[in-house]
């Protein structure tokens, strides 16, 4: 672990270093945008059902809540693909990238293995389109499962921020509701959300094996789903182990950020 060096696995010969390598970089990206896709998604929406909180929009924003948690994220990206890839045809089904574009982007240089950072570096705004569209559906499949829980912590810590003291005292002093809701309010009703990010990184990190399989999305969780039909318990190994350590560092990472922006908090 030290050297940084699992051995080779038995399926294919090749080192478990130039797997973590080349296919975490794919799992990276596809964390990124479906981190994105949370944000994007979970936010806003928690913050507009606290603000109409038990109230028609608020309902339902909730029940979406719990099916875009409890959906289990093959069964999501299924969907996703028969829908938009299959019926509407707008999005590929499939994939990181078309054929043509990851045989010219094997020829970048330097070479990040993270396709969208590789098709800036070619420069070539086709390629650019091209690995956004791909990425679209499994961002889609993985980020709804972690925007579900953004808006229950967003609308709930809002609504608890909504009822403190120095609310009201920002109230009493005449300022607009819209501007104790999103200055004051929000910003500390944020803090919470920073903690549980660590904890949705290993969800992701989790969840990527099943997007990674049902989108042919080549990361680590579909390298780790391939090793496992083959019984190859070294690469799994090394896998498993790598994914332990970056949720554990992500842990530490997100404690200490949480100490820095948050008062209350000492260690």
């Amino acid at each position: 672990l030290l050297r940084g060096d699992f051995g080779r696995s038995a399926t294919d010969n090749r080192a478990i270093s130039d797997v973590l390598l080349v296919n975490g970089a794919a799992t990276l990206e596809l964390a990124f945008w479906a981190l994105l896709v949370a944000f994007a998604v979970g936010i806003p929406l928690g913050f507009f059902a606290a603000t109409h909180r038990d109230r028609f929009g608020d309902a339902s924003l909730r029940i979406f809540a719990i099916l875009a948690y409890a959906a289990p994220v093959f069964f999501v990206g299924m969907l996703l693909k028969l829908l938009f890839a299959v019926k509407l045809g707008w999005l590929p089904v499939a994939g990181r990238a078309s054929t043509n574009v990851e045989l010219a982007l094997q020829n970048v240089s330097p070479k990040t293995n993270i396709l969208i950072v590789d098709s800036f570096l070619y420069g070539e705004p086709s390629y650019i389109v091209d690995v956004l569209e791909h990425a679209v559906l499994p961002a889609l499949a993985l980020g709804l499962l972690t925007a579900g829980v953004f808006l229950r912590l967003v609308r709930v810590n809002l609504i608890q921020t909504l009822q403190a003291p120095f609310v009201d005292a920002a109230r009493a002093r005449g300022l607009s509701e819209g501007t104790v809701t999103r200055r004051h309010a929000f910003r500390n009703a944020m803090i919470p959300i920073v903690t549980v990010i660590g904890l949705q990184i290993a969800v992701l990190l989790g969840g990527a094996v099943l997007t990674e399989t049902t989108f042919e999305w080549q990361g680590l969780g579909y390298e780790l789903a391939r090793y496992l039909q083959q019984r190859d318990f070294v690469a799994v190994q090394g896998i498993v182990t790598f994914l332990a350590v970056v949720g554990a560092v992500v842990s530490f990472v997100t404690d200490a950020i949480v100490a820095l922006i948050d008062p209350r908090v000492r260690f």
